[in-house]
């Protein structure tokens, strides 16, 4: 078994450094295990995720039907009886490396649901390991990964298959930390930075002074009448307060082809690039229409709840800005910088006078081609830091219908043919272990996965 263990060890390693995903890797494992007669019906591996949304991230095979990977929103793990009922609760509670059960007359039935429903399916032998990291090795909270086996050999699993099993379990845990730590660099980068910036620092762009011309769409916006809110307002109201309406109007951004740069304060900073101006002013206009109409229902919910409403003021300029990385040589931003930034701030000053929610700027309404049709002119002004008065317009009350656009697939929530959680707001997708990977989450919150 010694020579096995080599051999499947090193065959994880290999097949991670050759860019082989989670999924494709414990399919790998299990069927070389079953070459060797260790009848796995089943196998799982989970792990924590630092991820906003997300908990942690697992990957299950199963035998005849290929890999599974799970997604489950960000619960509370103490009041999930689930979880809290599942083996690998146990294990991880006990401080143990193990966890095993022998699905046989030796088994007390009720002690896991889990493991009573693999009894009913003919499986007589269920293992768990944990395999934890060195603290300096982790991202966020996750320890290491935990992994599961059951076979229904009719004598379980022997001694020597336990060993080979437990010796392979070190290389896995070095293949999944790899993928997750790729996995969660990407999550966190685009996280802070934004899905378009993120890809450029990936790329390699991390130099100060780097930075590329490029021609978008600027966009600026805040809330109204903030101060106040927050002078009346506790400090965790005005959180939620923030969070909310940052939420609707990132979500209208991008379902428009924006791309947020970044939070100041109660104010965001975003772009639409396009090698096309047209296009981008329009998607712009579609995203201001999409926001108002996101607040107005935002504000009628929270309005019913007797919560605190505000309101916000846009403002839309197109023009050559610098894309890149400025700061310090260790502590950089990458973001826009370039004229066309204060102006489209100095526009949106504006809005407060001018009784408006949109404004955008006379280059906007040149560049935006037949979107032209759907504003109209507040006059001519002058603003401090530009050079000259330009004119200003706003949306035409009639041109607030957005140009239709294709609605993205929903994805399927639940693989078809077999239910593998309970919990509902969980995201699963089985594909085979050669298909193209795709990224979830979680783990610690399901008992089935194990």
């Amino acid at each position: 078994m010694e020579m096995h263990r080599t051999a499947i060890a090193d065959w994880i390693v290999r097949a991670s450094l050759d860019g082989a995903d989670e999924i494709a890797v414990l399919a790998g494992v299990c069927e070389r295990l079953n070459a060797l007669g260790f009848s796995l019906m089943r196998a799982s591996v989970a792990n924590n995720q630092l991820d906003p949304t997300y908990d942690a991230r697992g990957v299950r095979w199963l035998r005849n039907k290929g890999g599974l990977e799970e997604a489950f929103e960000r619960t509370d793990p103490d009041t999930d009886e689930e979880w809290l009922g599942s083996p690998f609760y146990v294990l991880l509670q006990s401080g143990e490396n193990s966890l095993r059960r022998h699905l046989d007359a030796r088994y007390r039935r009720g002690e896991f649901s889990l493991l009573d429903g693999f009894v009913e399916r003919g499986a007589t032998d269920y293992v768990a390991f944990a395999s934890r990291v060195a603290a300096n090795v982790r991202l966020g909270e996750g320890e290491g990964i935990a992994a599961s086996w059951l076979t229904d050999a009719p004598a379980g699993f022997t001694d020597r298959q336990l060993a080979l099993i437990e010796g392979i379990v070190p290389a896995l845990t070095i293949a999944f930390m790899l993928g997750t730590t790729t996995r969660t660099a990407r999550t966190v980068i685009t996280t802070y930075l934004g899905s378009h910036a993120a890809e450029r620092v990936l790329a390699g762009n991390i130099v100060r002074g780097r930075a590329t011309p490029i021609r978008a769409v600027v966009w600026f916006s805040d809330l109204t009448g903030f101060t106040r809110i927050s002078d009346a307002t506790d400090a965790k109201a005005v959180l939620a307060l923030l969070n909310t309406y940052a939420e609707a109007q990132v979500e209208a951004i991008e379902a428009h082809g924006g791309h947020v740069l970044k939070f100041i304060g109660d104010g965001i900073l975003a772009i639409f690039p396009d090698d096309q101006a047209e296009a981008a002013c329009a998607s712009a206009l579609d995203a201001a229409v999409d926001q108002r109409r996101r607040i107005a229902a935002l504000n009628e919910r929270r309005t019913a709840a007797e919560l605190p409403v505000t309101d916000t003021h846009i403002a839309l300029h197109v023009g050559e800005l610098l894309y890149g990385n400025v700061g310090s040589p260790r502590r950089l931003d990458f973001t826009v910088l370039g004229p066309a930034v204060n102006e489209t701030a100095r526009i949106e000053a504006l809005c407060g006078s001018l009784e408006q929610a949109v404004i955008v700027s006379e280059a906007f309404a040149e560049a935006a081609g037949d979107a032209r049709s759907r504003l109209v002119s507040l006059g001519r002004y002058a603003m401090k830091g530009v050079a000259r008065p330009q004119e200003l317009f706003t949306l035409d009350p009639e041109g607030l219908i957005p140009r239709s656009r294709a609605q993205p697939t929903p994805r399927s929530s639940i693989v078809p043919g077999e239910k593998f959680s309970s919990n509902t707001s969980a995201r699963s997708t089985m594909r085979n272990s050669s298909s193209r990977p795709r990224s979830c989450f979680k783990f610690s919150v399901t008992a089935h996965l194990f």
